[in-house]
């Protein structure tokens, strides 16, 4: 039977012109240069060293492989002073087999870790930072010679198709395994498929096999994300020598130009957002506590869906979606500029992504590219390369559907938004544009005359700081009540367009981007509707729990705008509840109930006396407070001072 073994601690790292160190992975030499700014930090080749011991093994019967669950970008494997292995993409797991180069006891492990600049390898442009290191968890695996595959693309060795009709009770379980070794012809593969609790409810023989699974319990979205689990034995002599197994759900899904997107026949509006994986001082190398943190907050939210962009993220993180029943939609990070170069690590990390993340039930798409327009200049090429992925993933999994995500300023008409099997754009009107009513007008027109196309909204949103204030809020102010104002709009105008197949905020956690230079803060995005370090949810975090989430609550906006120059000032409340009460200093101000055209927002009109004034809002039990401190002067603290070289947006520095 195979056997683990973690190699997270105790490497050597060394980095030109620096003296070695000491550092356990997850890693990244960019946690700090990557974050502050300047688009100056670091990129090129680092070493990562250490020992290792193999355990006693026999290498006529046994096989040992080291596995890399995230290295960036590019990896040159040494074992024992020897290569054996060159892998280019800084998202997926790969493995060498290194059994002919060790022996039982001490080792040595050798990893030239490079993210560099490069015309070959994604991403190289785009609005966000490319942190290099071993990132994520590396293994030792030993297995017996005849085991489940692990040597195609990093994959699992199974692969799980459930298969269900809408308004049947009755499926279909297709289970593929794939076998290596000296007997793997005569090998007997036996497959068990468990429920929730862990009851059998199915079994068969075979490398491909299909079971009925009567009566199947669905997997149905934040609903009931129920998961059924597949096992499968390798038996060889009679002795069960390796065995694999992994989670699946039961779903139907489909999209419709009109109505949007359906699981299980049932209409199912997809809302959420998009998540970039990275912290603050710890870049991209996250544990299992960061992950789990981030999904928290995703589910207090109430999204149902998330855009996991631009890169595949860690199969613990889509785990955690499949448990959660968020609807994923997954990509790899062809971005912003086509390289001719590329083609072929385009083809890699798709090919990576789709064998590695097939058997979860949360993805329902595969995304092809990002605002691949913003800067190609061979758009024949491209546009080829486009047809190439599309066709590459329906071949590697038929189930799924394919999309990708357009930039602004890729027209209704433009060749790319047709490749895929439906679109999604990524618009920011209201914000670099101004008029938020252009989100009508620009969906109205492709809607008129792409009336058959599925299209949905991949990207959209503001920048906020919670430092920055303002009672007359305005575009391009950072104020956390402008991006308040975005929102709300936002919000109420998806609710007049059924038809978007999805929607995703950018982005759920401000992140880094050491190009940017913007809100005051160098190196950062601030879109997020929390901060980096997800210490602080900005008030529009509250408008969307109050649309999406289920959790009774109501939430006091502009705590931190405490300074306020003004004898009266307005005091918006965020609450799911259908009325809320206010109390000023103590005594009621006014009862309001929700105004249907313009849910989930409160608005009251405070006087303010000289000093703090104590602020609560109450609807039932539910109750949040604050202070508004009336002051003579505005506080200069709370508008932002921009520079003379500060862009409006990333891409403007290209």
């Amino acid at each position: 039977m195979r056997t683990y073994t973690n190699l997270n601690a105790g490497w050597t790292f060394t980095k030109p012109g620096d003296a070695p160190i000491t550092v356990d992975v997850p890693h990244t030499w960019n946690n700090l240069d990557g974050q502050d700014g300047g688009n100056d930090y670091w990129r090129g080749t680092c070493a990562y060293e250490r020992r290792f011991t193999v355990p006693a093994f026999d290498p006529t019967k046994q096989v040992v492989y080291l596995e890399f669950e995230g290295v960036n970008a590019t990896a040159d494997v040494e074992v024992n002073g020897i290569a054996c292995c060159h892998h280019d993409g800084g998202y997926s797991t790969f493995r060498t087999n290194v059994t002919e180069l060790v022996k039982p006891g001490e080792n040595g492990l050798l990893v030239h870790v490079d993210n560099s600049k490069n015309d070959r390898v994604y991403p190289q442009k785009a609005d966000f930072t490319f942190y290099g290191g071993i990132y994520r968890d590396v293994k030792l695996l030993v297995a017996d010679a005849t085991h489940f595959s692990l040597d195609y693309h990093g994959g699992p060795g199974i692969a799980v198709t459930p298969k269900i009709a809408d308004g049947e009770k009755d499926a279909d379980v297709r289970v593929q395994t794939w076998v290596d070794g000296p007997e793997a012809d005569s090998a007997e593969v036996r497959v068990t498929l468990t429920d929730a609790s862990g009851a059998t409810v199915g079994t068969a023989t075979g490398t491909d096999v299909t079971l009925a699974l009567p009566d199947a319990h669905r997997w149905d979205g934040l609903d009931d994300p129920y998961l059924y689990a597949a096992k499968a034995q390798l038996v060889v002599a009679g002795t069960v020598v390796d065995e694999v197994s992994t989670r699946f759900g039961v779903r139907s899904f489909s999209y419709d130009a009109k109505g949007g997107f359906f699981l299980n026949g049932r209409s199912y509006p997809l809302r959420g957002v998009c998540r970039h994986q990275d912290r603050k001082a710890l870049g991209n190398a996250l544990t299992e506590k960061e992950h789990r943190e981030d999904m928290a907050l995703i589910r207090e939210i109430g999204a149902n869906t998330l855009r996991l962009a631009h890169y595949q993220q860690a199969q613990f993180f889509y785990d955690l979606c499949d448990e959660a029943g968020i609807v994923v939609w997954a990509e790899i990070p062809y971005i912003s500029e086509h390289m001719p170069n590329g083609r072929e690590n385009t083809i890699s990390q798709m090919t990576e992504l789709i064998t590695q993340s097939y058997n979860h039930p949360s993805i329902v798409c595969w995304g092809v590219s990002n605002e691949i327009t913003i800067s190609t200049k061979d758009k024949a090429d491209m546009l080829d390369n486009h047809r190439v992925l599309d066709e590459l993933c329906h071949k590697l999994d038929p189930t799924r559907f394919t999309t990708l995500a357009c930039y602004a300023m890729c027209g209704p008409f433009n060749k790319s938004a047709f490749v895929t099997d439906v679109v999604s754009w990524n618009l920011y009107l209201g914000w670099y544009v101004p008029g938020l009513f252009l989100n009508d007008l620009w969906f109205g027109f492709f809607h008129l005359v792409h009336p058959n196309r599925v299209i949905g909204m991949s990207e959209y949103g503001c920048e906020a700081m919670p430092n920055l204030h303002s009672s007359r809020p305005r575009r391009n102010d950072h104020t956390e009540e402008y991006q308040c104002v975005y929102h709300e709009y936002m919000l109420k105008f998806f609710a007049k367009h059924p038809y978007l197949w999805a929607t995703h905020v950018w982005n759920m956690f401000d992140f880094a981007a050491d190009a940017r230079d913007q809100g005051g803060e160098p190196g950062m995005n601030h879109k997020g509707l929390i901060t980096f370090d997800r210490k602080t949810k900005k008030d529009s975090f509250y408008i969307y729990k109050a649309w999406w989430s289920n959790e009774p609550f109501v939430h006091l906006c502009g705590k931190r705008y405490v300074d306020r120059a003004e004898e009266a000032t307005s005091v918006k409340v965020y609450s799911n509840q259908k009325e809320v009460t206010l109390f000023v200093n103590g005594s009621k101000l006014e009862t309001r109930r929700e105004d249907p055209k313009n849910p989930h927002v409160f608005t009251f009109f405070v006087p303010l006396k000289k000093g703090e004034n104590s602020i609560e809002v109450t609807s039932g039990q539910l109750a949040d407070s604050g202070t508004i401190r009336r002051v003579d002067t505005p506080n200069p603290d709370y508008v932002l001072q921009k520079k003379s070289t500060q862009k409006s947006n990333w891409a403007d520095n290209e």
